[in-house]
């Protein structure tokens, strides 16, 4: 894996789970399955690449940051566009019901290895984290935000975590696996603010902002039309905050804003209204923890631990990831 600095070990790691099991099911072929048949190339993929992280950066404690809400109704009712092309058979006003853990349409063969995943992690002793009505992202962004102690690592493949970076009080940063563990980028305000051309006082803020103006159509965000990356990125360097950028467009004399970005954005007003609390992950979600998050040494019940890889065919995989435990 390749990082432009180094995280120091005894980190709080919280990781998107959903994001890491996707990339494992894509990653392994769906030829690796279980005695009986039943693929579980994700179960496979994903336990290894826990034990792949907890190898290379030795974290304190870790979290496994579940969907239990993967298109809460308080973005949905702030724009129903939100995710609502990844809706099958359901009205684009309202949220779809998932099972907990899942987060969305998945394959087939995708849906019956996330329970299994998650017995692995909690016969292995992992914490898993969750909020009712809440994305895994809120649920990383609250812990993230709450953590007092310890720098804080975030690992996903979704680029809108890069908004949770900062310096202060805690450092936290964002183990980008977009392109795969083995090409992870970990990113903190100088990389963001470098890679976006944002501020990199604010870089976390300011990517956020960045992204309300773009648009991202494969969250149905649908952005201010004629307003590109760079131009957004621009327009969030004038000013100090969100709400600085919203009230100059109303107001003619802020020469912080040209004659045409003013007349683009005005005519989104309504977009740019209620964006905000779409694109922010939720800092203060109500977090449940199955465990305590501090990451065990040895697996909490091995017993069931062993029962699961005799059953679904993970003997190497439990193997690599009680090693990684052990230190």
């Amino acid at each position: 894996m390749t990082a432009p600095e180094k995280i120091p070990a005894g980190s709080l790691m919280l990781l998107d789970a959903a994001s890491m099991y996707f990339r494992a099911y894509y990653g392994v072929p769906e030829s690796i399955t279980a005695p009986d048949g039943t693929p579980v190339n994700a179960v496979r993929g994903f336990t290894d690449m826990i034990s792949r992280l907890v190898t290379e950066y030795r974290p304190a404690r870790l979290v496994a940051c579940l969907d239990l809400d993967w298109r809460p109704a308080f973005r949905v009712a702030a724009l129903p566009s939100y995710k609502a092309h990844r809706v099958a058979g359901a009205a684009e006003d309202g949220p779809a019901a998932a099972p907990a853990g899942i987060p969305e349409e998945v394959p087939d063969t995708l849906a019956p290895q996330v329970p299994i995943i998650l017995e692995v992690l909690a016969a292995a002793g992992i914490a898993t984290g969750g909020a009712e009505g809440c994305e895994a992202d809120d649920v990383i962004g609250t812990l993230a935000h709450q953590e007092a102690v310890d720098p804080v690592v975030a690992v996903s493949g979704d680029r809108d975590l890069m908004q949770i970076v900062r310096e202060e009080p805690i450092p936290v940063r964002l183990l980008y696996v977009g392109r795969g563990l083995a090409k992870a980028e970990l990113l903190g305000p100088t990389e963001v603010a470098e890679r976006y051309g944002v501020p990199v006082a604010r870089a976390g803020e300011a990517y956020a902002e960045m992204a309300m103006l773009r648009g991202d159509p494969s969250d149905g965000l649908p952005g201010v039309p004629g307003v590109g990356a760079k131009t957004a990125a621009t327009l969030v360097g004038r000013f100090g905050s969100w709400s600085e950028l919203v009230a100059a467009v109303a107001d003619p004399a802020d020469a912080r804003l040209a004659a045409s970005a003013r007349q683009k954005l005005a005519k989104a007003a309504d977009y740019l209204a209620v964006v905000e609390p779409v694109v922010r992950v939720v800092q203060d979600a109500t977090v449940d923890l199955s465990r305590d998050d501090v990451l065990p040494s040895s697996p909490v019940d091995p017993a069931a631990l062993d029962a699961l890889a005799e059953r679904w065919g993970l003997g190497g995989s439990v193997e690599r990831l009680t090693k990684a435990l052990a230190g």
